[in-house]
């Protein structure tokens, strides 16, 4: 089983059919079980620019007021969640649209009070997945979980891809993303890593900056709570893809 992070950046803007949605209804229908986790970050900028409203990063989260997390989750969960289901069925997958809070997948906390409504994971349950995946359906899953007091919050996409990947215990996640994996010194392009053991990227990690920051957190998280391995790599060009599944690109993320 494989655990496909689709990166908010390698999401198509146009009404075609994605490439990179091409490629892994292919190995769908060749057998391969695979859960899709999206992002979205440039949907979200392009549709709070569009009604004038600021929005601050920090450390790669979004800081999210109540005004922000309206156009957050109404673009996440209906815009982007429903053009990758409309097209993965359009290419004959029987796939199925779900929230990371939808059948007990997940649940949050708020992270910092400072953050506003940016959620922190308390616990994952990957039952609605498996009964989905055993019935053939694929599941995609939109970055946004719940409280216990059902206060709906903003989730890193990436952070919700590590968690669900781990309690899965899947073969691979892989992160499709805007940077051809992990640099050694970020954001030194040249010093690009092939491979690299969770605890290495723990002590190399703690000089990231931006977005490289979660990533590297839910790579370490999806290995320690399961996941056999981790790959960072360039979704921008669909046939990264294929070669990220051969172990050709981006960055190897392992146990030991």
């Amino acid at each position: 089983m494989i655990l496909f992070k689709y990166g908010g950046h390698a999401i198509n803007d146009g009404q075609a059919i994605d490439p990179a949605l091409e490629v892994l209804a292919k190995l769908i229908k060749a057998g391969e079980k695979i859960v899709i986790v999206h992002g979205g970050g440039l949907a979200i900028n392009r549709e709070l620019d569009v009604h004038g409203i600021e929005s601050e990063m920090v450390n790669g989260l979004r800081k999210t007021t109540p005004e922000v997390f309206e156009v957050v989750q109404r673009t996440l969960c209906g815009e982007v969640l429903r053009k990758l289901v409309s097209q993965l069925i359009s290419l004959g997958i029987n796939a199925v649209g779900l929230t990371a809070s939808d059948g007990h997948l997940t649940r949050a906390k708020i992270a910092d009070p400072s953050l506003g409504l940016v959620g922190e994971l308390v616990s994952t349950n990957p039952k609605i997945l498996q009964d989905l995946i055993a019935q053939g359906i694929t599941p995609v899953i939109s970055p946004i979980s719940i409280t216990n007091k059902g206060q709906p919050v903003n989730m890193n996409a990436d952070a919700i891809a590590g968690a669900i990947g781990g309690a899965l215990n899947v073969e691979s996640v892989l992160f499709s993303t805007d940077v051809s994996g992990i640099y050694r010194n970020w954001p030194d392009q040249g010093s690009l890593i092939e491979s690299i053991t969770v605890a290495e990227l723990t002590l190399i990690s703690k000089n990231f900056e931006g977005g490289m920051i979660p990533k590297a957190q839910a790579a370490i998280g999806a290995i320690s709570s399961g996941a056999k391995s981790v790959r960072i790599f360039d979704g921008r060009v669909a046939a990264n893809i294929g070669s990220a599944l051969a172990g050709k690109t981006g960055t190897l993320v392992l146990s030991k």
